[in-house]
């Protein structure tokens, strides 16, 4: 069966319903996104989304906000565009750094990280493309956003690559103030391969 695309208005779960589950379907979906994510130097972390993760968060945000029938057409504008298309990986990339005193410090360092993200498969570079229009690093004192959402478009014969087992897939930045990079584990690898048509 083919991956979901898009969440639209008849995959919105009734809300009572969903809070009579939440307990399970939370439990269930940290194990999958224990799959999809990976750190990356002292304090970023890539939570790699899907169509399952989006639909969580969607209802999620309903339940939290509870802005009825109102709220969820916002909710999928916000939220179907981190969902992967069939020819990318979609990550939210987060800086966690727990000391709130370091913590604008450090984001102050990292001015333009968005366009320092990367994959690599084998000697390929695939640069991370930023989310739509928004702000990832603030203009007036070039501090960057502690949350950036990032595409990775593959070519046909990337993904082929990607998709082997045992692929050796790197993860990284190649921003001067933030020269990190990994390597992607197989089990999130294997996990990752799912969100391409």
């Amino acid at each position: 069966m083919a991956a979901k695309r898009s969440i639209t208005r008849a995959d919105i779960m009734d809300l009572g319903e969903y809070v009579k589950e939440r307990g399970d379907r939370r439990r269930r979906m940290a194990e999958l996104k224990r799959r999809r994510r990976v750190e990356v130097g002292p304090f970023a972390t890539f939570y790699f989304e899907s169509y399952d993760t989006m639909w969580h968060q969607v209802h999620e945000m309903l339940t939290i906000e509870k802005g009825g029938e109102a709220q969820i057409a916002d909710e999928l504008e916000a939220y179907n565009p981190l969902i992967p298309k069939g020819d990318e990986l979609v990550a939210t990339v987060m800086f966690e750094i727990d000391d709130e005193r370091r913590r604008p410090l450090e984001l102050a360092k990292l001015g333009g990280i968005e366009d320092n993200i990367f994959i690599r498969i084998d000697d390929d570079l695939i640069r991370g493309r930023p989310e739509g229009d928004r702000e990832n690093t603030r203009e007036e004192d070039n501090k960057a956003s502690s949350v950036q959402f990032a595409h990775f478009h593959l070519a046909p014969e990337q993904i082929a690559r990607f998709r082997q087992p045992g692929a050796q897939v790197m993860l990284g930045f190649d921003h001067p103030n933030y020269g990190h990079i990994a390597v992607l584990p197989e089990d999130v690898r294997a996990a990752l391969s799912d969100d391409f048509a």
